[in-house]
């Protein structure tokens, strides 16, 4: 199982990136969108995989491919933290805050609509 949830890590990781770069050359960089759009989406995804996972719909072999691997490479706290610190170096504190709080309050919302869809 360790190869499949390195397996997901990988896509995980190259789509987070490709995306990311993507993001950022259509909506700029004076906001972090990308590890936004990232955070939020694969919150809502990881939401879906778990509520699947823990009603015996999906096996724990998918889980860790889906669920550990790719959500796991796919969002990045570490990003958010150094975008934030970014934000506050370049004066920019009021979209700081914007951001920890809207990918904070969004991405626990996303799980929740995640669980939902998949119920």
């Amino acid at each position: 199982m360790i190869w499949l949830i390195g397996i997901g890590g990988i896509v995980g990781a190259v789509l987070r990136f490709g995306l990311g770069k993507a993001v950022s050359a259509r909506l700029g960089t004076s906001f972090p969108w990308g590890t936004w759009l990232i955070n939020i989406s694969g919150s809502l995804l990881l939401g879906m995989l778990y509520h699947l996972y823990s009603q015996g719909s999906l096996s724990l072999t998918l889980w860790g491919m889906l669920g550990v691997g790719f959500c796991g490479a796919y969002t990045t706290f570490s990003t958010f933290g150094y975008e934030t610190l970014q934000l506050i170096d370049s004066g920019r504190g009021g979209r700081a805050v914007l951001y920890v709080l809207s990918s904070a309050l969004l991405g626990i919302a996303g799980a929740a609509l995640g669980m939902a869809i998949a119920s």
